[in-house]
């Protein structure tokens, strides 16, 4: 990168505030015309079709999710996040949608769903509900964003950004981790990054849409009510860890309230003692035992926004003494000595997140990263090659890989990673070195 780069490789990821889109309409297999909402009956403009929305999600969900430092390995859980979810589905709109639900090791607090019926929710918000018809009511909110196919319609209105890299459209939008700007600037996806915005409509929808889909799956309506409550506390109290969810999912007090009342009227009658608490506590016993390095992790993070390095190493030190193989705490510190330029540090905190969670990607770019600071070139080549089987898709790594060839004085095989690399990105001090060398080497008159 050249005498002045060794100390920074410039973002060329992406910071645009709607969801995504795909290059072409034609290429992405978009319909033109007017579909039938499957939840309201009526006729309405829908440019894409079912299965664009199954691609989108399939494309775009893993790099969210390992954006998020990837699944829980508490297969336990997993399966309970996944069983529960699957009982509400039953009762959607959409049943036939390849529906799936997990939970992420993320600490800071949201829920989210994919078009295609991809739903995850992260430790920060599974340590913060109280019951089983909480957790029901975060996933048929999500359900219901799904079933009213609410980011097909901001698509199909124009209301998006399209942004294109090398097959990826991105969402950066409000980073709701403290690391996500850099997360870009190591040219991953920062936490949040492919997070849909919803409107306050799209929220009033997904509210009662969640609270009939949880109550036709034999929960308490009062579920709804206690996650608002959940999570207006936690905005007073620690506003920095929601602040993803409130920037995703808006919250008013109509909202509150509305829930309040149809509980009150339409939802009279239903048994409000299915709260199920006792079997959500047993089920997420791991988890809440891990809530003090948690909220360790939360407040690095925060410390993190702030570029107060020293302090967020204090916090994310004091989690993994708690929870020494912690995944998403060794990767959070990894990022942390990059920020400070402690190569070899950050290389040996990438190896131990690579160790403890072998098939998750984002270790393997952040230790490449730190291995091409310390000019380890063909080591980095094997880390860019290692996370690109686990997450295809990211053209950063293609560019990653071109410059530790380059680095090895592989020239050839550098100039076709290279070239692949500028096919897809045009712009940006990466795509700036790339051209020169391929001038340089006189690939390009």
């Amino acid at each position: 990168m050249g005498k002045h780069r060794d100390e920074k490789i410039v973002k060329h990821f992406i910071t645009r505030r709607d969801f995504l889109w795909l290059s072409s309409m034609t290429a992405a297999g978009l319909m033109t015309g007017c579909a039938t909402n499957p939840v309201t009956g009526k006729s309405q403009i829908m440019l894409v079709s079912k299965d664009t929305e199954i691609q989108i999600d399939q494309q775009y969900s893993p790099h969210q999710i390992s954006s998020d430092y990837g699944v829980l390995q508490d297969t336990a859980l997993n399966n309970y996040i996944n069983r529960t979810g699957m009982r509400i589905a039953e009762k959607t709109h959409r049943p036939d949608m390849p529906y799936s639900f997990k939970g992420v090791n993320a600490t800071y607090v949201n829920a989210y769903a994919f078009p295609g019926g991809s739903i995850a929710a992260t430790r920060g918000i599974l340590v913060s509900l109280d019951n089983e018809a909480e957790f029901a009511a975060l996933l048929g909110h999500e359900l219901g964003h799904v079933n009213a196919r609410h980011t097909a319609e901001q698509m199909s209105k124009g209301m998006l950004i399209q942004t294109l890299v090398g097959g990826l459209a991105v969402l950066a939008g409000t980073q709701g981790s403290g690391v996500g700007e850099l997360a870009g600037t190591l040219g991953m996806v920062g936490a949040g990054a492919l997070l849909a915005s919803y409107s306050r409509d799209n929220e009033r929808e997904a509210d009662a849409l969640g609270m009939e889909y949880m109550v036709r799956a034999g929960y308490s309506p009062d579920g709804m009510i206690g996650l608002m409550d959940m999570l207006n506390s936690l905005s007073k109290h620690s506003p920095n860890v929601i602040e993803l969810m409130f920037a995703t999912h808006p919250m008013s007090s109509e909202r509150y309230k509305t829930a309040v009342d149809t509980i009150a009227t339409k939802y009279k009658s239903v048994n409000k003692d299915r709260l199920y608490r006792e079997r959500y506590m047993d089920n997420t016993a791991r988890l809440r035992a891990m809530r003090g390095a948690i909220e360790d992790l939360q407040k690095g993070e925060k410390e993190m926004a702030s570029q107060k390095y020293d302090s967020a190493e204090t916090y994310f030190g004091n989690a993994l003494k708690k929870a020494p193989e912690d995944y998403a705490g060794l990767v959070m510190m990894s990022m942390c000595q990059l920020a400070q330029n402690k190569h070899s540090e950050a290389q040996r905190y990438a190896d131990k997140a690579k160790a403890v969670y072998p098939k998750e990607a984002q270790a393997y770019h952040l230790c490449g990263f730190a291995k091409i600071q310390q000019k380890k070139y063909e080591s980095a080549y094997t880390d860019f090659q290692s996370y690109e089987k686990r997450l295809p898709g990211n053209p950063n790594t293609t560019f990653f890989k071109g410059y530790s060839l380059e680095g090895m004085q592989r020239t050839k095989e550098a100039a076709e990673e290279y070239s692949k690399y500028l096919q897809v990105v045009k712009e940006g001090e990466n795509a700036q070195h790339a051209y020169q060398r391929l001038v340089d080497w006189g690939y390009i008159k």
